[in-house]
C-alpha cells in the first residue's frame, strides 16, 4: 500500500511539473520545430469567444491563412473559437500575462479599461455600413487603437460583426415603452446600460459564452445582438420577436501583447500588419453580407416574428437616447464625436 501511495505521488508531481512547464510555454514567444525545413516558427495563440462561422471567427481563421501565406510559414497563428480557451471575462487578463499573444474583445469589454471607448457603443452613432468602415479604418479608429498602449496592449485593427438588434421572449419591441420593466441582457459598458435604463428596462450584464444557457433558463426577457450571433448561437430558438432596430454597431478590437510585439522581428510586424489590413477590408464587407444573408433565413422561419422599425419611429428611440450624448460630452469632450461625424 505504501509503495502504491509513493508512485501515485510520483505520476502526480509529473503531471504537476509538465502542467507548469505547458503554461510557461505560453507565456512567451512559443516555437514550433516539428514543422520540417523551419526553424523557431513563431506560434500566436489567438483566443476569441464567438462561433467559427461568424464574422469574426472567419475573419481570424482567414487572417491565420494570410500570415502564414505572408511569411512563408515562419509565423503560424493558432485560432481558438468559442471561448475553448479563455472567456470573454478572462481574455483580456490572459493577453496582459502573455498566456495568449492575440484577443478581439469587444469593444463594450475595452470601455472597461479605456472608458473614452464608449463612443462606439452610444445608439445611433453610425447610420450606415459605410460610416461604420470610414470610422474604423479612419483616424478615429488610429486614434481609439492608440490608447491601448498606455495599457500594455498593441492595437492592430477594429473589426465588426454588424448592426445591433432586439430580441425578446416577450412581445416586438417597437416603442420605448415596450422595454418597460424588461430584463435585459447587455455587455459590459455603463454606456449600454445606461441605454436600457432609459427605455425603463433592467439591465443585467452577462458574458457571451453564457447567453445561450441563460436564454434556455428564460433568465432575462430580451437582448441585443447582431443577426450573425442571433443566428449562428441559436438564440432565436428562445427569443422570436426580432426588432431590426439597427440601433447599435458590435465592434471588436484586435490586440496583441505589446511585450510579444516588441519582440517580433521587424519584417514579421510588417507581414503581420499587411495581413491584418487584408483581414479588416474583408472582414467589413464579410459581416455586412452575412448579416443580410442570415436575416433572410431566419425571415423563412415561421416561429419568428419580424419588424422592421422606419425612420420614424428610430428617430422616436433617438429622442429617447439622447442624454447619452450629453452626458458622454460632459464627460470626455466632443472632440471624438465631431470627428466620427465629420469622417
Amino acid at each position: 500500500m505504501k509503495k502504491w501511495y509513493f508512485v501515485s505521488g510520483i505520476l502526480l508531481m509529473f503531471v504537476i511539473l509538465v502542467f507548469m512547464w505547458q503554461k510557461q510555454t505560453m507565456e512567451h514567444v512559443v516555437y514550433d520545430d516539428e514543422q520540417k525545413g523551419l526553424q523557431k516558427q513563431i506560434v500566436i495563440y489567438f483566443s476569441h469567444v464567438v462561433a467559427e462561422n461568424t464574422p469574426k471567427g472567419l475573419a481570424a481563421q482567414k487572417f491565420a491563412e494570410l500570415v502564414k501565406e505572408k511569411t512563408n510559414g515562419r509565423v503560424k497563428v493558432e485560432v481558438f473559437p468559442n471561448g475553448s480557451l479563455y472567456s470573454d471575462e478572462e481574455e483580456i487578463d490572459a493577453l496582459l500575462r502573455g498566456d495568449v499573444q492575440m484577443i478581439a474583445p469587444s469593444v463594450s469589454k475595452v470601455t472597461q479599461l479605456l472608458p473614452e471607448w464608449q463612443v462606439l457603443d452610444l445608439p445611433f452613432i453610425f447610420e450606415s455600413y459605410d460610416d461604420v468602415e470610414r470610422a474604423f479604418t479612419g483616424k478615429v479608429g488610429k486614434r481609439l487603437l492608440a490608447m491601448l498602449e498606455k495599457k500594455e496592449m498593441k492595437g492592430l485593427a477594429l473589426w465588426g460583426n454588424g448592426f445591433k438588434q432586439m430580441t425578446s421572449n416577450r412581445r416586438l419591441l417597437i416603442e420605448p415603452s415596450d422595454f418597460s420593466g424588461l430584463k435585459f441582457r447587455v455587455m459590459p459598458s455603463e454606456i449600454i446600460e445606461k441605454q436600457f435604463q432609459l427605455l425603463g428596462a433592467k439591465p443585467i450584464v452577462v458574458p457571451f459564452n453564457h447567453v445561450y444557457e441563460s436564454l434556455e433558463k428564460h433568465a432575462f426577457d430580451g437582448q441585443e445582438n447582431t443577426i450573425s450571433n442571433i443566428y449562428s448561437k441559436n438564440f432565436y430558438q428562445f427569443q422570436p420577436y426580432l426588432t431590426i432596430s439597427n440601433h447599435g454597431y458590435l465592434g471588436y478590437a484586435v490586440i496583441v501583447n505589446q511585450h510579444f510585439w516588441d519582440k517580433l522581428p521587424k519584417d514579421i510586424q510588417q507581414n503581420i500588419a499587411e495581413a491584418m489590413q487584408e483581414t479588416t477590408a474583408w472582414n467589413l464587407n464579410q459581416s455586412r453580407k452575412q448579416n443580410e444573408a442570415e436575416l433572410e433565413k431566419m425571415k423563412q422561419n415561421s416561429k419568428m416574428h419580424i419588424y422592421e422599425l422606419t425612420k420614424k419611429e428610430q428617430e422616436v428611440w433617438k429622442q429617447k437616447f439622447s442624454p447619452l450624448y450629453d452626458e458622454f460630452e460632459w464627460e470626455f469632450g466632443s472632440e471624438l464625436l465631431h470627428q466620427i461625424k465629420a469622417e
